[in-house]
């Protein structure tokens, strides 16, 4: 969408990738699944995560997906953006699911500086599990990639900015 708009990172841009359009819809989150399964398969992990509110539908379609067609068992974990203000106070849902240690891939709709992803993989990691890889639907090109690899996370995206303009014609 052309739209003048704020992103989580603080930056403005005049294109706004709603990917939650797409992984609301079954069908949509039937074929986002597919695709995080086929692109993490060969990783051996245990289940996969993401921070709430754009990765929920995407851990969600990808766990149904893989345990359904895909041959795969991965339960998902909610990374909180701030910890829960009562009860237990977890900054993570669905640990009972694993084990200390487990190796997960994290999950996200749209990357722009890989801030967000970041913070999902290093609450992880402080909990004892091995983030493996960061995922994304949508890489917006502004430094996410880099960012991730500094940080010591290997990054993949099913699409790219440039990409999708491209096929755009824009």
């Amino acid at each position: 969408m052309e739209k003048d708009v704020v992103l989580t990172s603080g930056k403005r841009s005049n294109y706004y990738f709603d990917c939650r359009q797409t992984a609301l819809h079954p069908k949509g989150a039937l074929l986002i699944g597919r695709l995080f399964v086929k692109m993490l398969r060969d990783e051996r992990i245990h289940g996969i995560a993401g921070m709430t509110l754009g990765a929920d539908p995407l851990v969600t379609a990808t766990s149904l997906v893989g345990q359904i067609e895909g041959g795969v068992s991965w339960p998902a974990i909610i990374v909180r953006k701030e910890p829960k203000g009562h009860g237990t106070g977890n900054y993570l849902e669905g640990v009972a699911n694993f084990s200390p240690t487990d190796r997960v891939a994290v999950l996200e709709d749209v990357t722009t500086t890989g801030g967000s992803a970041i913070k999902a993989s290093q609450r992880l990691q402080n909990a004892g599990f091995t983030v493996v890889r960061v995922c994304c639907v949508l890489d917006r090109e502004e430094g996410a990639a880099e960012a991730l690899a500094e940080a010591g996370f290997p990054f993949t995206a099913m699409f790219t900015r440039s990409k999708l303009l491209h096929e755009a014609g824009k």
